[in-house]
């Protein structure tokens, strides 16, 4: 960073402005509506004089740690101050459009300032330009901030006529190492930075944001409403983000109003990918940004032809990370060296050895806490894998139980009529029992198409033992939840997994414990497709019927859940090419010519006499027309 002379040229190029006492330079670091910020540098006693004055709707939290800074500085000079003169604050009216009525503004040393700024964490733009000043010999000369440091903490503005993305927009992602201070949780919903979802802005920006995305009617948006799984996805992402800005580029207020700043989308980008994220992880994140760039784009002021540069300049970045960054491929046998990976019939066998287990442990010892949440496991294991095809992990989830009467707990079902995914005992004697799924993953694609199916006996009288006294004894046993969980599965603390990383925790700790590995819930449907696409599959249920119960169709089996579809494909072909060579040498055998020479004459290089030369030319004739064929 250069320190200007106060030259007229400087002055002008630069925005500078002195009096006879001060010199003035406005930085713009944030601009909510237009806020200013202003340096001013004594001139006879190398001191600072700094003003912060901001727009009214800008008091009420925008700008709060500029505030904080005022006071801290009044405090340190013990609240001596001094009125500015009045060509000062003509300066002032001219330079930042500011009231006349200009506050008493507390002269301090920069070191008081450099101090003043760490204690309000400013962002490191504007401490920098102190340390700078602080630093310089000369007193006459004030800091000229360059562009790209102010660029990553502006933020635009939601005034309708300055609604605009920041502009040229990268051409390249940016060089990024991960920081000494790396932290996994980095979002706005970690602990240490949770209060800053409840700051005013960022509140109603996320309300109006989810109003738009999920009102079922919405016609300056595109698509249909997100679901509620869909918002919380898109939630995640957004506080994502925000949390990096925060953590990382030191703005202060994170809104989303940073979705407007290209260059801090493509440090996010570099951010992910230096951390070793998947392209799917950071294509989902783009996505997220697309709607968010679409919901600016539709309030007052929104038409600006930047939004439609950067939806497009989304795109093809979302285009450039999946070509750079292509999905692993896994293997079974890959997995299992890092112990992610259980064939099937080593996980039914730990299954059934725990459903064995548990049912003989409650014979021995009677119904204890122990041994119903032996059982509860056991019943959640069996549903997961080994007596059904694996069925969606969220069904499992929100099944809830037949002492349920309650409506329908999915958020998105409207249908008054609907139990939802529900455990209904059909009949006693002889045991009966029915899981119908109406909410799952493809149910608007299948036209609202409920999933349904008699349960096995064996997993039937398995579920109808738990849900008798064992999960009686586990809701007396969590006092907090009582009888009001209505889910069939509960966690240690007797709460349904509404949270999908919840049950997969919990399922990886059971799995451990029962001599198996940490494989994720959901890798139970790889490798039940995985054995039924095999060749040496055993026999079972059919393909179609066995993908309806999971909730999809074969095809997806080849393209999502099939990992050796491919090389099972190529390596059946090359097998099957030598029973086919096999067969290609047999029939030439059979059908074989007479390969005895003849007398007749052929053509080819022979010596021919003048008789013979009008049959040769009708030889060379039809090798003529031959090559006119073959060049036709």
């Amino acid at each position: 960073m250069q320190a200007l002379p106060l030259t007229q040229s400087g002055i002008q190029q630069r925005g500078l402005m002195s009096s006879s006492e001060y010199t003035f330079k406005l930085v713009q670091v944030c601009l909510p509506e237009p806020s200013k910020l202003v340096v001013m540098c004594d001139k006879r006693k190398r001191q600072c004089v700094c003003l912060c004055q901001v727009y009214k709707s800008c008091l009420d939290g925008l700008l709060p740690n500029y505030q904080a800074f005022y006071r801290v500085c009044s405090r340190l000079t013990k609240h001596q101050s001094t009125l500015l003169s009045g060509q000062d604050k003509q300066l002032l009216v001219a330079l930042a459009g500011m009231d006349v009525s200009v506050p008493h503004v507390a002269v301090v040393s920069l070191a008081v300032c450099c101090r003043a700024l760490k204690l309000c964490k400013v962002p490191a733009a504007v401490l920098h330009a102190f340390d700078d000043i602080r630093l310089k010999p000369a007193s006459q000369v004030v800091l000229g901030l360059p562009e790209h440091i102010l660029a990553a903490h502006a933020q635009p503005s939601p005034n309708p006529v300055q609604l605009q993305m920041t502009t040229p927009f990268p051409v390249t992602l940016p060089e990024c190492a991960l920081p000494a201070d790396f932290k996994k949780q980095h979002g706005l919903l970690a602990k240490p930075h949770k209060h800053l979802v409840h700051r005013a802005v960022l509140a109603q920006h996320m309300g109006e944001f989810k109003s738009f995305s999920t009102s079922p009617f919405q016609l300056n948006r595109k698509g249909i409403a997100h679901s509620s799984r869909t918002w919380q996805n898109s939630e995640k992402h957004v506080y994502l983000f925000l949390g990096y800005c925060h953590h990382y580029q030191q703005v202060s207020q994170p809104t989303l109003q940073l979705f407007l700043s290209s260059p801090l989308i493509a440090q996010f980008v570099s951010f992910h990918i230096a951390a070793g994220h998947s392209q799917l992880y950071i294509r989902n994140f783009l996505s997220c940004a697309k709607c968010v760039l679409r919901w600016w784009q539709s309030k007052p002021g929104g038409n600006h032809p930047s939004f439609v540069e950067g939806l497009e300049w989304l795109q093809t970045l979302s285009l450039q990370v999946a070509d750079q960054l292509p999905r692993p491929s896994k293997d079974p046998k890959g997995l299992a060296d890092i112990g992610k990976w259980m064939c099937a019939a080593d996980l039914v066998n730990t299954i059934h050895g725990a459903e064995q287990q548990s049912q003989a442990q409650m014979q021995q010892q009677g119904v204890t806490v122990e041994t119903s949440r032996d059982m509860h496991d056991a019943a959640l294991a069996a549903m997961i894998f080994s007596h059904l095809p694996p069925v969606r992990l969220s069904c499992i989830r929100s099944l809830v139980g037949p002492a349920y009467l309650g409506p329908c707990l999915h958020p998105d079902c409207k249908e008054p009529s609907c139990e939802g995914n529900r455990l209904s005992i059909m009949s006693e004697s002889p045991l009966l029992m029915r899981i119908s799924l109406p909410h799952h993953k493809n149910a608007r694609k299948w036209g609202k198409a409920v999933i349904e199916f008699d349960v096995p006996s064996d997993l039937a009288q398995l579920l109808h033992t738990y849900l008798g006294a064992p999960r009686k004894a586990l809701l007396e046993h969590h006092l907090l939840i009582g009888d009001a969980c209505p889910y069939v599965f509960m966690d240690m603390h007797g709460r349904g997994f509404v949270a999908a990383a919840v049950l997969t925790l919990y399922w990886q700790k059971w799995l451990v414990s029962r001599g198996g590995v940490p494989m994720n819930p959901s890798m139970c449907r790889q490798v039940f497709v995985d054995e039924r696409q095999s060749d040496s599959a055993t026999a079972g249920p059919s393909n179609q019927g066995a993908a309806m119960v999971m909730g999809h169709s074969v095809k997806q089996w080849d393209k999502w859940y099939d990992m050796q579809y491919h090389p099972r494909l190529a390596q059946n072909a090359v097998d099957g090419m030598q029973s086919w060579r096999a067969a290609m040498l047999q029939s030439h055998t059979l059908a074989a010519p007479d390969l005895t020479l003849s007398t007749a004459l052929h053509c080819g290089h022979v010596l021919v006499s003048d008789s013979e030369e009008s049959q040769y030319q009708s030889c060379c004739s039809d090798s003529d027309s031959d090559i006119d064929i073959e060049l036709d």
